[in-house]
């Protein structure tokens, strides 16, 4: 699987900008986390059919689900999707909805409706906005696959709960609001992305 990948620069910048913050990266160290559903940078498509598999169902499952497709299709690919029936699909162990999704997603590509390609060439907010306009896509599933799959620097998930759970942890507040959360994004911006592998630390129950 890949992690997101980051140095000493951006850990400089959040030291400088959050000492709270800081003194709890000095004591966690480097961290390499991964999704159970990212793949590699040069492979959206498979990152986000990985996304939609992966979707209220633990990560074993995820994992022998996937495990079943690329068994089955060789490259999870849209044309090898379209290549099957969508009850096949769902003897991989795909739900019902989750069939109808992926076959979707595929469909969007096939006729060119969702160039995934272009993805890399848009800001995260238009990322967001086109692969939510597809079914079973929410923004959060679009901003992990920017952080994971695309490695983009700035994502802090405001819809992700071990996000305020770190953050209640790290600050000692008993709630985030949207002006604090807000307040933390411009503070760890333009590495956003690195911030939260520490606040999802954190909220996993690191000692820091």
């Amino acid at each position: 699987m890949a992690v997101f990948l980051y140095g000493e620069a951006e850990i400089a910048h959040l030291k400088k900008r959050d000492k709270t913050l800081g003194k709890a990266i000095d004591i966690i160290g480097h961290i390499e986390r991964s999704a159970n559903y990212e793949t590699s940078n040069d492979d959206l498509f498979s990152a986000l059919i990985k996304a939609v598999v992966g979707q209220q169902i633990s990560t074993k499952a995820a994992a022998t689900v996937w495990g079943r497709m690329e068994e089955g299709l060789g490259m999870v690919t849209p044309e090898a999707i379209l290549g099957i029936s969508e009850a096949d699909l769902q003897a991989f162990g795909i739900s019902f909805r989750k069939a109808g999704y992926i076959r979707g997603a595929a469909e969007k590509v096939v006729t060119g409706c969702l160039d995934i390609a272009s993805l890399h060439s848009k800001t995260d907010a238009e990322i967001v906005k086109e692969l939510s306009s597809l079914n079973g896509i929410g923004t959060w599933t679009a901003e992990m696959l920017m952080l994971f799959a695309m490695q983009r620097p700035d994502i802090l998930s405001y819809g992700d709960l071990a996000i305020h759970r770190g953050m209640q942890t790290l600050y000692r507040r008993k709630k985030i609001t949207p002006e604090m959360f807000e307040g933390y994004r411009r503070r760890y911006s333009p590495h956003g992305s690195v911030a939260s592998l520490y606040l999802w630390a954190i909220a996993g129950g690191a000692a820091y």
